[in-house]
């Protein structure tokens, strides 16, 4: 899939660039593409720098909280709950362990570290599939809940923000907070609804009810606020969280009698080994999506999506958003890619850079993890987790639009 995505581009591009000069007499579009590789490459090492730190040092601190045993005690909070969502999974199973890890990291926003993690639970819940080559209700529950982005705390979109020179990386906090809220919402529903699960169980409500209520008052403030004090609340709430959550994972592996510094250095010893395999790709995308934007091929799309949005009498600001919405459903480094590029072109607090980093905050790379978890195990019929997948992304994607036209507009 990626394959076919990666080559589209550039054929994409080629055409775009063939009729520019035939039709547009442009011969300048064939130097633009070409410069266009080289711009994309630099940046490409540039964003790595950043990337390496930030990942070596969530990665250290998640090694504390492991050792600490935050993670194995969160897995014993949630037991009862993952008990009836996923029955077919016995109470203490590794399986549960990984599905809670996993769900941290990516709260975390640390998706390229949450990915093995997943591919261990996918692996620990395919020894209680009684088919190898048909997903189970279990595998498709924690699969959509992984494409519906369980985004609690995006550090890679606040490192990226920071790479790109914005004066507060946290401003987006609460937007995608918000967003990630409906999109996981969505995608609990929608398995809910398709393998009939109760949710109306007095212990599931005993899980989900407060927080749905608190999200529901939280949201009733946030209603009362003006944009300025939007802005300003998000960025405190992410500042204050993201250096909370740092401080308990310290002081919990300290009471923990944890060697706080010797496991933080190894767990950023393999954030800089996850780190550095990312480089080629994230140079073959960004370096795609350079060729696309110089040989006018995304702009003729956006401008057609632009038209039909004016016809409608609508506010078009978001259409410029719209390329990290398309491709993220596809491939993260391809909208990781567009969203630094539009980061690059609009300016970092633009309304278009402000709106796309919340898309990528609050969506997930749903063919891919499909492809790479699925894959993994054998599995061959996906049943209803494309669908439910495809719906939460949806989800994701309209939530972020209203939520940032609420706060930025």
């Amino acid at each position: 899939m990626l394959n076919g995505l990666w080559l589209g581009f550039f054929v994409i591009a080629g055409l775009a660039a063939l009729v520019r000069w035939l039709v547009g007499g442009d011969p300048a579009v064939f130097a633009a593409m070409v410069q266009g590789l080289f711009d994309m490459a630099r940046l490409s090492v540039e964003v790595m720098v950043v990337l390496f730190g930030t990942l070596t040092l969530w990665l250290g601190f998640l090694r504390i909280a492991e050792k600490a045993g935050l993670v194995d005690g969160l897995g014993r909070l949630l037991g009862p709950l993952f008990a009836r969502l996923m029955p077919e999974v016995p109470r203490g199973h590794p399986a549960l362990g990984f599905i809670t890890l996993n769900f941290a990291a990516n709260g975390l926003g640390l998706d390229n570290a949450a990915t093995p993690i997943g591919l261990k639970a996918m692996r620990a819940l395919q020894e209680l599939n009684p088919s190898s080559t048909t997903a189970s209700n279990a595998q498709i529950l924690f699969l959509v809940l992984n494409a519906s982005s369980l985004t609690l705390l995006p550090v890679s979109i606040f490192m990226y923000r920071v790479q790109q020179g914005a004066a507060d990386p946290t401003l987006v906090f609460l937007p995608i907070l918000l967003a990630t809220s409906a999109s996981t919402l969505a995608g609990l529903l929608s398995v809910a609804l398709m393998q009939r699960l109760r949710l109306w169980d007095p212990v599931v409500l005993a899980y989900l009810l407060p927080g749905a209520l608190l999200l529901g008052g939280f949201m009733a403030l946030l209603a009362t606020l003006s944009a300025t004090a939007l802005a300003a609340l998000s960025s405190l709430l992410g500042n204050l969280t993201l250096f909370g959550i740092i401080l308990l994972f310290l002081l919990v592996g300290a009471l923990k009698r944890v060697a706080v510094y010797e496991s933080f250095v190894e767990g950023a010893r393999e954030g800089f080994d996850v780190a550095k395999s990312l480089l080629p790709y994230l140079v073959a995308m960004l370096c795609a999506i350079g060729v696309l934007r110089a040989s006018g091929a995304l702009e003729f799309g956006l401008d057609g999506i632009r038209w039909l949005v004016d016809w409608a009498g609508w506010d078009n600001r978001f259409v410029d958003a719209l390329p990290t919405a398309l491709v993220k459903p596809f491939s993260g480094s391809a909208a990781r890619a567009m969203l630094i590029e539009t980061m690059q072109t609009h300016g970092v607090d633009s309304f278009p850079a402000l709106l796309a980093a919340t898309v990528q905050g609050s969506t997930e790379t749903t063919f891919y993890v499909l492809a790479v978890y699925f894959g993994a195990v054998g599995i061959q019929r996906a049943r209803h987790a494309v669908g439910c997948a495809l719906l939460a992304d949806l989800a994701g994607v309209l939530a972020a639009i209203g939520v940032c036209y609420w706060f930025f507009a």
